[in-house]
């Protein structure tokens, strides 16, 4: 596999910006002291713990403890079960705890308190589970990265709106929405995905053919155009696509050209524009297409995002 430059990884991370339609929701931020265990697994949806203070360690079961500092996070991109505690020891006596206020210090006598803001993710979007699909079930943020030492200043400032802690500010959500984000541009650059978006972006003969997919979604892009565009047979290209992108080639084209409708109708396109500039010439067509992928019919879509503009 071929690495990307730092500039096409960048220019991909930000078109997955675009492409990923993030929701994110802080549940608890707080203190945790004394024999504590904290976990949002079981609730199907991705989820999220960034310490804020203290440190403490995430319990994954068949994987060794790891350790997380103050201005480390850990985002599960899938419902994975684990858990946070103080200990390195997953076995180690610990229980449900109430959550204090940041705004408290620690007792001495509580050595093992850390400071959290755990939340959940929903993931949407054409592209959303294509994209998500190439990161692994775990992915950990450290601050003291020299790719990610910018967003230390996020944690401070989630730091800086922590209150109640069962109902944190809603800037906290946005703020953890932008750190996930900072992760997805560390990502693309790193050589350790599996299949998905960003695998595909990282393999040196599919990054022109993705630009010019891009570039001019509505052309003509049969099998046989897109190998070659990618130098390589027909048997070959489809293979190759399909292990990189975990879906055949034709399937990535109608969640890319439909990915790219909804931006169209969310920029105030009509449906009819929105479908010529994906190259269907059915108003028929387009909507089944769209129906199929988005779940639902365009119209309805388009005039959503009116309502949400006005």
């Amino acid at each position: 596999m071929t690495g990307m430059t730092p500039a096409c990884s960048d220019k991909l991370a930000q078109w997955l910006l675009n492409s990923i339609e993030l929701d994110a929701a802080a549940l608890h931020v707080g203190r945790y002291c004394g024999p504590w265990r904290a976990s949002t697994a079981g609730k199907a949806l991705a989820s999220f713990h960034l310490v804020l203070a203290g440190d403490c360690y995430l319990h994954i079961a068949g994987e060794p403890p790891v350790r997380l500092r103050a201005r480390d996070g850990v985002f599960l991109t899938r419902d994975v079960a684990h858990f946070l505690s103080p200990s390195p020891d997953p076995a180690a006596l610990t229980e449900r705890q109430t959550m204090h206020t940041l705004s408290v210090p620690a007792a001495p006598q509580d050595a093992g308190s850390a400071g959290l803001a755990c939340g959940l993710f929903r993931f949407s979007g054409a592209l959303g589970p294509l994209v998500i699909g190439s990161f692994p079930d775990v992915l950990v943020c450290r601050s003291d990265e020299p790719s990610l030492a910018h967003t230390a200043a996020l944690f401070d400032l989630i730091l800086a709106e922590a209150g109640d802690p069962e109902r944190p500010s809603p800037l906290i959500a946005r703020l953890v929405e932008l750190l996930f984000f900072y992760l997805i541009r560390h990502a693309a650059r790193q050589e350790t995905l599996g299949a998905g978006m960003l695998a595909l972006a990282q393999r040196s003969e599919f990054t022109i053919l993705l630009d010019r997919m891009l570039a001019n979604p509505g052309a003509d892009w049969s099998i046989a155009r897109m190998a070659q565009a990618a130098h390589m047979s027909r048997a070959a290209f489809c293979k190759h696509f399909t292990e990189a992108g975990g879906i055949p080639p034709a399937q990535f084209l109608l969640r890319l050209r439909m990915r790219l409708a909804t931006q169209r109708l969310g920029a105030g396109d009509s449906v009819e524009q929105a479908a010529g500039h994906v190259g269907y010439q059915s108003y028929a067509a387009f909507t089944r297409a769209f129906k199929r992928v988005v779940g639902e019919q365009p119209g309805a879509y388009r005039k959503h995002g009116r309502d949400v503009r006005a």
